[in-house]
């Protein structure tokens, strides 16, 4: 059995990692599987890349840019929401491509930002290879939106959009007839959270959708000494640390502004409690929130090496993800591997990953003084805490146990189609 994932990048965004590490976890249960890809980050030699020369990369690149650029110009040359949508009008063809030809199944990931466009789904369909979809955000069942907050449109039919562009009404009513068409695509949601939300969309109600989770290899995301691995990182040993990560802490799907809240609530109410803790930030720009949290700051910048990440999950005693909407975070699942209790809000597919006052703490949605509960909560917690988060991940999300799960819809599908 030949598999295919394709997915716009091997490393840049969540789904990217996701679907990265089923490769590797795959590729670990002796099946013949590779990553397609536009932009290759790794030097992994089963990922491969359709940017084989530099008139092909700049061509991708172009069509990366003509649907951002058609975006921005209907959007009023407003930069909000820009990268919230995608319209997928343009994409490459890849049903001719040798890997395409010779896999038995097609998996598609996260395909957006000009890599594949509706029709190239279409025609990935038409070819007669079994295709499955996992659906690493909402993109798949709404018109355009990766992630639809309040709206609830994509249930029935587009025709009001809270991003208010007549543009973006107009291509969601394009993009949701479009996809309607597509045909025969075996769904798969890596939570039970997502899986339901496209249960009630107009595009998916009637298809069967498969819940499998995310894999993570517990080999590189495992436990390392507290002090040690502070030690490594050159952090005070006598310090608490909290982690924070995001890329951009002004989206506002982050929730940035409620970890700022809470940690003003714990200064108001309880300062000694604070008096020995840090603020670690994981992938942003300390210049970005140089004066925005409250608390003392220690920018690690953008990390790429894994080992490095596992050491400073292991360094923080926990991780917060204040996300107002997610589905199923990779951060929280590597936090959790390396021992590390999470505190978020009880919203998407978080309280899948967090068991509340086993593994962390669940607050209520949106409600900053019980985010800074569960911030006490979690400061607290020992090495009971810590075996408690190892053993959930490996109960839930090991690579190998993911991947006979991914292994076995494979064959079931494949059998459908002799």
């Amino acid at each position: 059995m030949k598999v295919l994932l394709i997915n716009t990048s091997d490393r840049n965004g969540g789904a990217a990692v996701a679907a990265n590490r089923l490769l590797q976890a795959l590729v670990s249960n002796n099946i013949n599987a590779q990553l397609l890809v536009r932009d290759k980050i790794t030097n992994d030699k089963n990922v491969i890349t359709i940017n084989h020369t530099k008139i092909t990369r700049f061509c991708n690149y172009m069509r990366f840019v003509s649907e951002r650029l058609a975006i921005l110009i209907n959007n009023g040359f407003s930069k909000d929401n820009l990268f919230q949508v995608s319209i997928a009008n343009t994409g490459t063809d890849i049903t001719k491509h040798p890997a395409f030809l010779e896999a038995d199944v097609i998996h598609l990931h996260w395909i957006n930002q000009g890599f594949l466009s509706l029709n190239d789904v279409r025609k990935i369909v038409l070819s007669g290879k079994p295709v499955v979809w996992t659906m690493h955000d909402m993109w798949c069942f709404t018109g355009i939106c990766h992630y639809a907050g309040d709206c609830i449109n994509f249930e029935e039919r587009c025709e009001s959009c809270p991003l208010h562009r007549d543009f973006f009404i107009k291509m969601a009513l394009i993009a949701q007839e479009a996809k309607a068409k597509i045909g025969k695509i075996t769904y798969v949601g890596c939570s039970n959270w997502i899986a339901s939300e496209a249960s009630k969309s107009a595009l998916l109600s009637k298809r069967q959708i498969h819940n499998i989770p995310n894999p993570i290899n517990t080999s590189i995301y495992s436990p390392i000494d507290k002090n040690e691995a502070q030690k490594r990182l050159g952090l005070d040993p006598n310090k608490r640390y909290i982690l924070f990560g995001a890329a951009k802490i002004t989206d506002p799907r982050k929730g940035a502004i409620y970890l700022k809240t809470a940690l003003e609530i714990l200064l108001s109410k309880s300062p000694e409690k604070l008096k020995d803790v840090e603020l670690l930030l994981l992938g942003g720009r300390k210049s970005d929130i140089a004066t925005f949290f409250p608390i003392q700051i220690r920018d690690l910048g953008y990390q790429n090496n894994e080992k490095q990440i596992a050491t400073i999950y292991s360094a923080a005693n926990i991780f917060v993800i204040p996300s107002l909407e997610d589905n199923l975070p990779n951060t929280v699942m590597e936090a959790l591997a390396c021992g590390t209790p999470c505190v978020g809000f009880d919203t998407g597919g978080i309280p899948e990953m967090i068991d509340h006052l086993q593994t962390g703490y669940l607050a209520s949605f949106e409600s900053a003084e019980d985010l800074a509960e569960g911030i006490l909560w979690a400061l607290d917690q020992g090495i009971e805490t810590t075996n408690h988060c190892v053993e959930f991940v490996n109960r839930n999300y090991a690579q190998d146990l993911v991947a006979q799960q991914y292994i076995k819809l494979y064959n079931r599908i494949l059998k459908l189609t002799e």
